[in-house]
């Protein structure tokens, strides 16, 4: 096996940009550094020391080392003595695996909501959807993963089964989307951002078929265009 790579400083958006109400700063970094590495900005295998991230983050290095104690917990990352933390490996298999578990799970639940979730709970999604546009629109990689958790997680959440929500908030922070990067640099990400605003209009419209077809080409997505490694 390679040594491990310590990872490099490299333009990434500060913290205050992703927005939310969080209770302590530590969780916004936290959420921060799943982002990132759901996003594929944090390369499995690499080594991350604490003053690293925090000078890419714009932030100090305490609540870094913090929020990556969590999510060595999480099973995220693992610990390098000395060095820092090294972000886990996920195999194509256990990729495939998650996004199948996703797909029995927020399909069908997903579909249920046109006749069920009341127009102020859905609209009240928008904003959301539309800062997934505007991150994509301008490249934030972090910010688009952020407010697509927000939008997908709230969308469950109407659903009224907190399990599932956490159910599939675990599964979105153990995905991996390397292709977000390419996506950006050819302007297909937006395409795809367009996608959570119409799903919202389907919803509104009650239309179950609309719905069901939005979110089937959505998650394939998932181990599709936005899986792709580099």
């Amino acid at each position: 096996m390679d040594a491990p790579r310590t990872g490099s400083p490299s333009a990434a958006p500060a913290l205050p940009t992703l927005g939310g109400k969080k209770s302590s700063y530590r969780e916004r970094v936290a959420d921060a550094l799943r982002a990132a590495l759901v996003a594929g900005e944090l390369r499995p295998g690499e080594v991350y020391s604490a003053p690293t991230l925090a000078a890419r983050f714009g932030v100090s290095a305490t609540p870094v080392r913090e929020a990556m104690l969590d999510l060595v917990k999480e099973g995220l990352v693992d610990t390098v003595p000395n060095k820092g933390f090294r972000v886990t490996a996920v195999s194509e298999k256990q990729l495939d695996e998650y996004t199948h578990i996703r797909s029995l799970i927020e399909i069908p639940t997903t579909v249920a909501l046109a006749g069920t979730a009341d127009r102020v709970s859905l609209e009240a999604l928008r904003p959301a959807a539309r800062e997934i546009v505007s991150a994509a629109a301008a490249g934030d990689l972090i910010a688009y993963v952020e407010a697509d958790t927000r939008f997908h997680l709230g969308l469950l959440a109407l659903a009224g089964n907190a399990h599932l929500v956490e159910v599939v908030g675990d599964l979105r922070k153990r995905s991996r989307l390397y292709g977000l990067t390419a996506l950006v640099e050819t302007g297909r990400l937006l395409a795809s951002a367009q996608e959570h605003l119409e799903l919202l209009d389907a919803l509104l419209d009650g239309d179950e078929e609309a719905v069901r077809k939005v979110m089937t080409r959505h998650l394939g997505h998932v181990r599709g265009l936005w899986a792709a490694h580099d």
